[in-house]
């Protein structure tokens, strides 16, 4: 189909079609429970807009069709050993930017082929990404609470297309994780379970990215080991990411900072080098204090503690 291809040739690694209904009860009720049981820990915001989060048609006046696709990050070369891990998806250039122009790019030739009204959707808006993901056939969630694309891994940007335009609907992926277990059984702080619902108040990557409190439980300084921006442990065990392919995404490549990123460069960085530095990168949302508690915890490991100011 001419959007698949279009899709494609924007660098998309999948793109599906699903039909623009309320989700379903189950996943609702799934979420509901999640948040009742306080497991979104400091992420605040994903207890709003829950209308929103039902209905996608609620997001655009007349919508048919969510078009899910997905952007490969899994990168081609690495930090040293030497850096401070940073999560792969924060690698290289802002992924919010990135998604944001090409889901543009293809909402506007779909608006151009078909004269119908569109909406791109990034992480930012309220939109259940993984279930209409699995509901247009780009894959499944996993125990690790990532899709997983069958054949490809979950190191994958998910973003959306809400259109009015109404286009034959993908088959669900209904494949699921088996009696798989490593990534809960890899994760350092016991945030997974088998219903593949996370704690994000236990998660690393949520509190290392999300909460800005000055203090965090002590246990963190415990398990922290050398990561100050999230952490990618349930997603390295996978065995679905054993051959993931590197991204083609020039974007997406490790930015100079981020390769020579250690405890003594962020001791020296002012309040001024950090916006400067990731002005257009993921680590902006930590802030700057953030990243300079994290690595303190870092290098509380080694017992040569960072002076936070």
């Amino acid at each position: 189909m001419q959007i698949k291809s279009q899709a494609a040739s924007l660098g998309f690694d999948a793109c599906g079609f699903a039909a623009a209904t309320a989700v379903g009860d189950e996943a609702v009720a799934r979420y509901d429970h999640w948040i009742e049981q306080g497991h979104h820990g400091c992420m605040q915001w994903a207890t709003g807009h829950r209308d929103l989060r039902r209905d996608p048609s609620l997001l655009l006046d007349g919508a048919q069709t969510v078009i899910s696709l997905a952007l490969n990050y899994y990168p081609a070369r690495f930090q040293p050993p030497g850096a401070l891990r940073v999560a792969y998806y924060a690698y290289g250039r802002d992924y919010h930017e990135v998604l944001r122009e090409k889901l543009t790019q293809l909402a506007q030739y779909i608006e151009q082929l078909t004269g119908c009204a569109t909406r791109p959707c990034v992480d930012s808006a309220p939109i259940r990404e993984r279930y209409w993901a699995q509901q247009a056939g780009l894959g499944f969630v996993g125990r690790n609470d990532c899709l997983i694309l069958p054949g490809k891994g979950s190191f994958f940007f998910l973003g959306e297309i809400v259109t009015t335009a109404q286009l034959p609907p993908d088959e669900p992926c209904l494949m699921t994780c088996g009696d798989c277990g490593q990534c809960i059984a890899s994760c350092p702080t016991g945030a997974l379970s088998d219903d593949g619902a996370a704690d994000a108040s236990r998660c690393l990557s949520c509190l290392l990215i999300e909460n800005h409190d000055d203090d965090l439980p002590a246990w963190v300084g415990e398990v922290i080991g050398n990561r100050v921006v999230g952490c990618d442990d349930c997603q390295l065990c996978c065995p679905h990411n054993a051959h993931a392919a590197a991204t083609t995404i020039e974007d997406f490549s490790p930015t100079p900072a981020v390769m020579s990123l250690t405890r003594e460069r962020i001791e020296q960085m002012t309040g001024g080098d950090f916006k400067r530095t990731f002005a257009h990168s993921a680590i902006s949302r930590l802030r700057y204090k953030t990243l300079r508690r994290n690595a303190a915890l870092t290098r509380d490991n080694n017992h040569n503690k960072i002076e936070l100011q």
